[in-house]
This record gives structure tokens, sequence and C-alpha cells, in this order.
């Protein structure tokens, strides 16, 4: 596993005037249907709402996987392992277009490229915040060959994983509640894009 740590970087994405505002979310029915909005984190209280997310998971030229440990202030699921990069698009938001947004701001890379992989639909309680990921999400793989220079609010870490290293680190660390089931949704499309690294 190949670890780098950027504890001075800041995101390089301009300043956002929602970023003053609640965060609020899209609520949607089982089909993907949207329905209205919620306060963030009102959406995610017990037993939590059904809202729309994204998530991605980048590979480098050698097919590694390069995965985040949340930054440690983070109020859900703070310091543990977790998928390239997830998130909620704004209500109105193309989910491909936050997922790009979110790349870019939380790990200070762009996509060389990405691709959608289908949606997955799951209920996962968080069991140390108490919080509930209620989620129909939309789910990305995609190539990168820039090093990452994470924003430190956001992640505390990243790793480069090959099958074997991913192992190791479900052995040893904590993951997100969802990464599992994300990983195996997009898990297919993983292997279409990097057919020889063994995933």
């Amino acid at each position: 596993m190949t670890t780098r740590t950027d504890t001075d970087h800041r995101s390089a994405a301009a300043p956002d005037d929602r970023a003053a505002r609640p965060v609020m979310l899209e609520l949607v029915d089982e089909d993907g249907v949207t329905v209205g909005t919620a306060e963030k984190l009102s959406a995610h209280l017990p037993p939590g709402r059904l809202h729309r997310a994204f998530s991605v998971f980048l590979l480098d030229e050698r097919g590694r996987l390069l995965l985040q440990r949340r930054a440690l202030g983070k109020y859900h699921s703070p310091g543990v392992w977790s998928n390239t990069c997830c998130g909620h698009p704004y209500p109105g938001e193309p989910p491909f277009v936050a997922a790009a947004r979110r790349t870019g701001e939380e790990l200070g890379v762009a996509p060389a490229l990405m691709r959608e992989a289908g949606t997955v639909r799951y209920n996962h309680p968080d069991p140390v915040s108490g919080l509930v990921e209620q989620e129909y999400n939309h789910l990305f793989v995609g190539l990168v060959r820039d090093g990452p220079r994470p924003d430190p609010e956001e992640i505390a870490e990243t790793a480069l994983v090959d099958p074997a290293g991913l192992a190791r680190l479900r052995g040893e660390h904590p993951l997100s509640a969802w990464f599992t089931t994300v990983f195996d949704a997009a898990l297919p499309a993983v292997r279409e894009l990097v057919p020889g690294a063994g995933w």
C-alpha cells in the first residue's frame, strides 16, 4: 500500500456562494425520481430519508484503486477509509457533474477519464455516529494520472491499493459503512476499465 499525506494543501476550487447556506440534498423515490429536498444532516438522522448520492472509484495507470481516509474532523464517519470520493449533488445538479466537482475539491485532481457505472440503493446505519445512509447512489469509475493534493479538512490521507493491498487494509482498518456495497456494485465496471489489474 502506497500512502501519501499532504496536510498543507487547500482545495484550489473557487469559493462557492452556496457554502454560506445550509447544504440541501435531493430526496428521491425508490426509482431515483426527485421528490423534494432536505437539509443534509436531517436527511441522515434515523431512520434516514432516501436521497441522491454519488461514489467515485479512480484507478491509476497500474490499475491501483485510489482510496481516502476521511478527515478526523468530519461529523460523519471520521477517520475511516473509503472510496476515492463520495458525496451528494446539489438539488438539480447532474450526478456526473457533482462527482467531477467534488473529486477536484477534495483531492485536487481531475479524472483523466470518468464514466457511469450504474446505481445502487442501500440503507446503512453508521454504528459510531448513529447517522443513517439511505441513499440512491450513482456510481462512477475512471482513471487518474496526477497525484492527489487532498484538502486536509476533507481527507486525512490517501492510498493507492491493488487487490491484495485492499484486502490488507480491510483487515487492519475500519472502512466506511457504505464502502463494501458501493465497491461491489462498481466492481464490474472497474474490471472492464482495468482488465489486467486483478480486480
